[in-house]
């Protein structure tokens, strides 16, 4: 088969005006009576099951909008910064360590780090250390008696730094941080510029402390008012002092709402959560539930063992002994912790300090000479070495002879017949 060996375009189109589309569109739709064509139920757009759209479910769902629009938004907590931690700096630390000798530098270090028990561990690596390596031992007791005498010293200083950058973030700074500053002044607060800090340091306590519980009950309030019970019951659990009690007219309000809200209509994933926040709410003891889900799941007993000996009563209508709850604590998988998860920042280890330098040699004391032999007499002399024996008569005994002597049988006397 042979072409016509000309370039000519391999597709042809042909575009047809607006008035041509209208006009073949208009006579495909109306019918010969006039009317326009109607679809029927088979040929109605069908949804994505597969089911035609019936009008029961467009109303059913313009119902559903319109009461989800009618709806009162729900009050969410604000968002509130996240309380800044002590991150002390080093001025005191670094003026104590250049008020120091070469010889206290390095046990004062140690005891920045972690106090006697670090200066211990060090002087104990360097006498392994220099056991291995042939060295003289470090005097564990002389290193010892330094530390005890720089302890107050480093305790101190290292006081001093984190009281100066908590007073800076007073406002905002972690209250457990903040508390464990004015704890540790009672001892450390020696001088007269040092009282004056912890002395504010206990005002600013004071007053955060009145503004979080202030704070704390309002958000308990606010999650109550919006019905989000298992988060009333988490707040109620973290209170800003250890110990405080929630207030009377807001526990009863978050004892009615529980015990209306854990029920058989409850889903069992809300029933979990529930018991998980409840075992550590103040208002445990006060709990009662009217009834259970029919069929609970595996997950749902499961979270029920685990605070079967908190909560007794609850246990006891899903039929758990309370003796079941320490085996289930122990099962119940734990995660990894939030500062090691994949991806997140680690944290900034301390640089180590310099090891203690070891002792200088101690020469060793002269050796003591051995003392001269002395000789001495051989034990049985030879025969004939010993002295011969004189004569002795038989009228007089002698010298040497003890009375009675005559008397004894000779030991090679013959018997006489």
């Amino acid at each position: 088969m042979i072409g016509s060996r000309r370039d000519e375009p391999l597709v042809q189109t042909n575009l047809a005006g607006k008035s041509d589309r209208q006009r073949r569109r208009k006579g495909r739709d109306d019918r010969p009576d006039g009317k326009p064509r109607s679809r029927s139920d088979g040929e109605r757009r069908s949804r994505s099951d597969g089911k035609p759209r019936s009008r029961s479910d467009g109303e059913h769902r313009a119902r559903s909008d319109d009461e989800r629009r009618s709806r009162p938004p729900r009050e969410l907590l604000p968002e509130r910064p996240r309380p800044k931690r002590i991150r002390a700096g080093r001025t005191h630390r670094d003026a104590l360590l250049a008020s120091l000798d070469e010889a206290e530098r390095p046990v004062a270090e140690q005891l920045l780090l972690g106090g006697l028990p670090a200066v211990r561990a060090a002087v104990a690596q360097e006498n392994t250390k220099a056991i291995t390596e042939g060295r003289p031992e470090m005097p564990a007791a002389q290193v010892e008696a330094i530390a005890e005498r720089l302890l107050h010293r480093t305790r101190d200083a290292d006081w001093r730094d984190r009281a100066e950058a908590a007073l800076r973030i007073i406002d905002e700074v972690d209250l457990r941080d903040l508390r464990s500053v004015v704890v540790a002044g009672e001892n450390s607060a020696r001088d007269d510029e040092s009282r004056q800090l912890l002395a504010q340091l206990r005002g600013g306590l004071d007053r955060r402390m009145v503004a979080d519980e202030r704070q704390w009950v309002s958000d308990i309030a606010t999650e109550i008012g919006a019905g989000r019970f298992v988060r009333a019951l988490r707040l109620s659990s973290r209170s800003p002092k250890a110990g405080m009690p929630v207030p009377p007219e807001i526990a009863e309000r978050l004892v009615a709402l529980v015990s209306t809200g854990l029920n058989d209509r409850t889903p069992q994933e809300l029933w979990v959560a529930a018991l998980d926040a409840l075992a550590s709410s103040p208002v445990r003891s006060r709990i009662t539930v009217s009834s259970r889900p029919a069929s609970p799941s595996d997950d749902l007993l499961e979270a029920v063992r685990r605070v079967a000996d908190i909560l007794p009563v609850i246990a006891e209508q899903f039929g758990v002994s309370p003796s079941e709850a320490v085996a289930a604590r122990k099962r119940r998988p734990r995660g990894p912790r939030p500062d090691r998860a994949a991806g997140a920042p680690q944290r900034a280890t301390p640089p180590a300090a310099p090891p203690i330098p070891p002792a200088p040699a101690i020469p060793p004391a002269p050796a003591i000479p051995p003392a001269p032999e002395i000789p001495t007499a051989p034990a049985n002399p030879p025969p004939h070495a010993m002295p011969s024996a004189s004569p002795v008569s038989d009228d007089s005994p002698g010298e040497d002879q003890p009375d009675g002597a005559e008397s004894a049988p000779a030991a090679n006397a013959e018997p006489v017949e």
